[in-house]
């Protein structure tokens, strides 16, 4: 496990993060940018992420979710690590709006009946603005969420999670990576 570890984080410090003057997704001017999708995106990255990341997926679980684009390689990963280690966690992937068409959807996937528990999953944390509508939208339809799991914590705001009533659990932190 520590090996695997070892090797994801030397592939974020290699290919997600930047160095520079930046304005991130929330509006905030930051010198250190990171962007997850070329590790999770790739063959070894996204099954490092899936191998660490289902270790935290709550074990009564039956899905992970997330708000499109940044969890969408990790949902479908962990989906296929459950598969492959004899677990049933499907993936949801929620809509930033909902679809203009057809059955409107705003969360996609094999839905699992209202009541059932979800853990959502997100690349990169700031604010978290992400990872809460994507908890919002899943609690509204009848899913139980009291987790969020990230690959990157960029450390600014923790008072979301406590006012949500959401545990919030991160493989690394921003001064891992910018070390």
């Amino acid at each position: 496990m520590e090996t695997h570890r070892k090797t994801l984080l030397h592939l974020l410090k290699e290919r997600a993060y930047k160095k520079g003057k930046f304005t991130l997704s929330s509006g905030k001017e930051s010198e250190h940018y990171i962007n997850c999708k070329p590790v999770t995106l790739s063959c070894e990255g996204n099954a490092l992420c899936s191998h660490l990341m289902i270790e935290h997926v709550e074990d009564n679980s039956v899905a992970v979710g997330g708000l499109t684009l940044g969890a969408d390689p990790l949902v479908c990963g962990i989906a296929q690590k459950a598969y492959y280690s004899g677990k049933h966690i499907d993936a949801l992937i929620v809509r930033k709006n909902p679809k203009g068409y057809g059955t409107k959807e705003v969360i996609e996937g094999n839905k699992p009946p209202k009541g059932s528990v979800v853990t959502v999953l997100e690349d990169v944390t700031t604010t978290g603005s992400s990872a809460i509508k994507a908890v919002n939208v899943l609690r509204d339809a009848g899913y139980i969420v009291n987790r969020v799991i990230a690959i990157v914590d960029r450390q600014e705001n923790h008072k979301v999670w406590d006012n949500n009533k959401i545990e919030f659990i991160s493989l690394f932190k921003l001064e891992d990576i910018a070390e």
